[in-house]
């Protein structure tokens, strides 16, 4: 009995060996990697594409991977960059995961930034996943990780690299070296070096805009997909020099050493004194910028002034907003959980909270100001008017929405490349409302039905369609520059409208009169 039991299992554990999916592997510019066929695609994980950024790398520019002959399993994702709660993320996480139809061929690249404020998130994350949209769209699809927080986006003279002469925005230089390193390596997966897409959400989003006005990033990238793009400016989503200068020095001085010594202090102790700096209101901090999020600081290297300061990018762009971006902080999980306005007053104060993310004072015209052109377009329009409705609306219009479309417009004007418009309009589920703020990931990946997700998103026919037809639209841009619709113009019907239950429609940027109060307010950049 005991050797029939013993050959039964080594009958299964062939047939599991027979079953399990056969390695593939690429030879890239840094030695071959094994990745695994699943399906319709092969996917290769943790795949680097920089050293390690740690000991006297950290606060360094990239270094290119250090080689190697043997074959270097690529079946597994690497950890996370360092990050608040995820125990498992570490800062040795440079790394890129890439899917692909097939090793072999020329097809379209579409290199993704994921977004979360600068401070969190990975290319690994189940959302993430490559698989669906590069077999539907004949894709390459690549993500990766970058440097995050402190590590990732600040500015001090004393922490310059020798070799390149730079001190700040570490992640920008990351992302960079990612697209070198995907042109280089391209071929190897079956890609076109010479066809690269490159795309992200959010904060991603302001990473693709930002790269795209590089030379040397223009030469590799041939057109651009920014989604509810959070365009940087200060004091909402960046530090000032001098105040990126101190909060380095605030850090040493907690932490007990020099500006140069915190690349000697363990990447957790330095992670939780960044955080503890920006506890808490923006009012009560040492520093005034960086009031909602810490993103890249304009040093004169890596960024030469904020969006708004610089010309549009000179290459065709593909941008995307959500209809409803603020419902993804005044909804359900909210990564910056507020008390929802119930009342007249309380809604006085939320919009002043939401202001006070740009604004180091908010008089009380301001406010009144904002509610009534808020209350005014919603009647004209005959959108609710409860407060938690014109709330979400404020914050969402205020931090993505406006400034997506703006520069949308501005884009069209300059008539140096073509550019499209998406809103993206497929509504949550509930207790989730509106289109939130990354909303749309799941749908550009095909994901939208993952334990994850589906509770959010739904898991019928009419998200099947709805992503599919995204996944198309992506994918014609990334092969053709022509995502299927008419080329942007704010004077005629121009915008895709994707999501609403009647399908597909072209069409005027809903709530557009939500968005002349930012145009009059002098709150957020003005976009000429």
């Amino acid at each position: 009995m005991l050797a029939a039991t013993a050959g039964a299992a080594l009958v299964g554990t062939r047939t599991a060996a027979a079953n399990a999916p056969s390695p593939v592997v690429a030879h890239t510019s840094a030695g071959p990697v094994a990745g695994a066929r699943t399906g319709e695609t092969v996917a290769f994980r943790g795949v680097p594409y920089a050293r390690p950024p740690v000991g006297p790398l950290r606060f360094a520019s990239p270094r290119p991977p250090q080689p190697w002959r043997q074959v270097r399993d690529a079946t597994r994702f690497a950890p996370a960059f360092t990050q608040v709660l995820d125990p498992d993320s570490r800062e040795d996480a440079l790394y890129a995961n890439v899917w692909t139809p097939d090793t072999h061929g020329r097809r379209p690249v579409l290199v993704y930034i994921h977004g979360g404020g600068w401070q969190v998130g990975a290319g690994s994350l189940p959302t993430y996943d490559g698989s669906r949209l590069a077999a539907r769209g004949d894709l390459v699809v690549v993500t990766f990780n970058y440097r995050l927080g402190a590590f990732g986006f600040g500015y001090h003279e004393e922490l310059t690299d020798d070799a390149t002469g730079d001190c700040a925005n570490w992640a920008l230089q990351d992302q960079a070296a990612l697209l070198r390193w995907v042109r280089e390596n391209a071929e190897a997966f079956g890609g076109d070096p010479h066809n690269i897409t490159l795309s992200g959400t959010s904060a991603g989003g302001a990473s693709a805009w930002q790269l795209a006005l590089r030379a040397d990033v223009r030469n590799i990238v041939r057109r651009i997909v920014p989604i509810s793009a959070c365009h940087v400016w200060e004091p909402a989503t960046s530090l000032t020099v001098p105040d990126a200068r101190r909060a380095y020095e605030e850090l040493a001085a907690r932490l007990g050493t020099s500006v140069r010594g915190l690349r000697t202090v363990p990447a957790d102790a330095l992670r939780a004194a960044w955080s503890a700096l920006f506890a808490g209101g923006p009012a009560g901090r040492v520093l005034g910028s960086g009031r909602e999020y810490r993103g890249p600081v304009v040093d004169g290297r890596w960024m030469h002034g904020f969006d708004h300061q610089l010309p549009t990018p000179a290459l065709p762009v593909l941008s995307i907003h959500t209809r409803t971006e603020g419902s993804f902080y005044t909804g359900p999980g909210s990564p910056i959980p507020t008390p929802a306005p119930t009342d007249d007053a309380s809604l006085r104060e939320a919009v002043r909270g939401v202001l006070l993310k740009g604004a180091s004072e908010v008089p009380d015209s301001l406010v009144d100001g904002c509610l009534d052109a808020y209350r005014a377009a919603a009647l004209a329009d005959g959108l609710p008017l409860d407060p938690v409705s014109l709330w979400t609306d404020v914050w969402g219009d205020g931090l993505f929405r406006y400034l997506d479309i703006r520069f949308a417009e501005r884009h069209a004007r300059a008539g140096s490349a073509p550019g499209y418009l998406m809103e993206f309009a497929h509504p949550a589920r509930a207790p989730w409302f509106g289109t939130p703020h990354e909303h749309t990931s799941p749908f550009l990946f095909g994901t939208y039905g993952i334990a994850d997700n589906a509770p959010e998103c739904g898991d019928g026919l009419g998200e099947r369609g709805v992503s599919n037809a995204f996944m198309d639209a992506v994918a014609s841009f990334a092969r053709t520059g022509d995502p299927g619709w008419p080329v942007f113009s704010p004077d005629r019907p121009s915008t895709l409208i994707l999501g609403e239950p009647t399908g597909p429609r072209v069409a005027h940027p809903t709530k557009s009169r939500q968005l002349r109060f930012w145009d009059d307010s002098g709150w957020t950049p003005r976009v000429v």
